[in-house]
């Protein structure tokens, strides 16, 4: 077959698997090459620098990272899939983040985890290409690997990466998850976008901890999406009344970015809001004993954290929400029957509430 006839061969298939890619559930799919040098040196900036805190798999694996070929040999292009996650029945946002007594949990996380539902879906769209072309070889990721995921997606031209670091597109802003198709494929590649964040910083000036130490650079470490998720120690003290009521992730950055205003909302049933996640009272989450949590969140992404970030990360909500008698009765409930780490952050609540004397 002549070259001229590969590239239509090509092109063709492209335009199949773009629209494989809707009927299983995606919004969007594009294909990049594998050259990302420039991020790998933007990597390594950012490690030197420590912003990556605790997150020691973020340097563990090397140049797998930035280097796909050396992750799956033989892969020659990345298929980036998008698929929106915006739950617009959901609690609005801003009215949790304004009621201390209730608890914010990051929007992407309020249904059924999106890393088994993605995943299965690529292995799905991933068995379609293998059907039209049998000789190839793929490999599917979402999260679960080394994967510069932004990287791909904004040289695929899913969106550009914002000043928050996040992916954003003109048409649907940036409540969406990634997925990648590693595969031997000499598809052609989709054309990049171009950035359109401009002179905005508003997600730089609303962040609570200032994590965003410059355009297109988070600190980790700052972040409140670190601190209540991958930290699994003692949440450091001078970033404790800036949490607020987050006791999952935090959206400011997200929520407050304009080309949100184009966010679609999600069509998947699993997105959806389950227990009332989307406004719950703090109360009533410290209340649950650790079947509670394991039962009711069975599915869920928070429940990676485990039991006892999820009481710490609300006994710090505790002690920033406004005093009442019940709260302080759910506080010194907990000083006992618990761990040192979840037993610290009470006591440091409980000082909030000015009852040192309980300690």
């Amino acid at each position: 077959m002549s070259e001229t006839n590969t590239a239509l061969t090509m092109n063709s298939l492209l335009e199949m698997v773009q629209k494989w890619s809707q009927s299983f559930g995606f919004q969007q799919l594009g294909v990049s090459d594998v050259k990302l040098a420039e991020t790998e040196n933007k990597l390594k900036t950012w490690l030197d620098a420590g912003f990556h805190g605790e997150m020691d798999y973020m340097e563990r694996h090397g140049t797998k990272r930035t280097r796909p070929e050396e992750l799956v040999p033989g892969t020659i292009r990345v298929i980036t899939v998008r698929m929106d996650y915006w739950p617009e029945l959901a609690a609005e946002p801003w009215s949790v983040l304004n009621n201390d007594q209730q608890g914010f949990i990051s929007r992407y996380a309020l249904g059924r985890d999106y890393h088994k539902l993605m995943r299965k879906r690529l292995l799905a769209l991933a068995s379609k290409i293998k059907q039209e072309v049998s000789e190839t070889g793929f490999r599917v990721f979402c999260d679960s690997a080394p994967v510069m995921e932004k990287s791909l997606a904004e040289k695929s031209g899913l969106g550009w990466v914002g000043k928050h670091s996040n992916i954003l597109n003109r048409e649907h802003g940036s409540y969406f998850f990634l997925g990648e198709i590693y595969t031997d494929l000499p598809l052609p590649v989709t054309s990049s976008t171009s950035e359109h964040c401009g002179s905005c910083e508003a997600c730089i000036d609303i962040c609570p901890t200032q994590a965003i130490v410059a355009p297109y650079q988070v600190d980790a470490r700052r972040c409140i999406s670190y601190l209540t998720i991958e930290l699994r120690g003692s949440i450091p003290v001078e970033f404790r009344s800036m949490i607020g009521n987050r006791i999952y992730g935090c959206d400011d950055c997200q929520l407050i970015c304009p080309w949100n205003k184009f966010a679609q909302a999600t069509e998947e049933a699993d997105y959806l809001p389950r227990h009332g996640l989307d406004a719950p009272q703090l109360i009533d989450l410290f209340a649950w004993t650790e079947n509670d949590f394991l039962s009711k969140l069975e599915g869920s992404p928070i429940r990676r954290i485990g039991y006892e970030c999820w009481l710490r990360n609300i006994a710090v909500a505790l002690g920033n929400a406004k005093g009442s008698h019940e709260i302080i009765l759910a506080l010194t409930s907990r000083l006992n029957g618990t761990s040192e780490l979840v037993r610290e952050h009470v006591k440091w609540a409980l000082k909030q509430h000015g009852h040192a004397s309980h300690l």
